[in-house]
């Protein structure tokens, strides 16, 4: 598997966070998202400017900014 970040992840592909790099209030946030080491994502689709970012996780949607997507690593195939 190779690791990226999620920001780099293409449309319908998905992956397993391994990492979050946040700290502090963001970091907790993320987390409280759901968005935890070996939770199962795909990108759901962008914005027309490619940012923000929508995910499925479970079975609910959400959308991140690129720049919290950057804090974030997953395992893709």
């Amino acid at each position: 598997m190779k690791t990226i970040c999620m920001r780099h992840m293409k449309q319908k592909q998905a992956g397993i966070i391994t990492a979050v790099k946040a700290n502090g209030e963001l970091g907790r946030r993320i987390r409280d998202m759901g968005l935890v080491p070996g939770t199962r994502v795909m990108v759901q689709g962008r914005a027309p400017l490619y940012d923000p970012v929508a995910l499925r996780v479970g079975d609910f949607t959400l959308t991140l900014r690129n720049n919290e997507a950057d804090l974030i690593e997953v395992d893709v195939a």
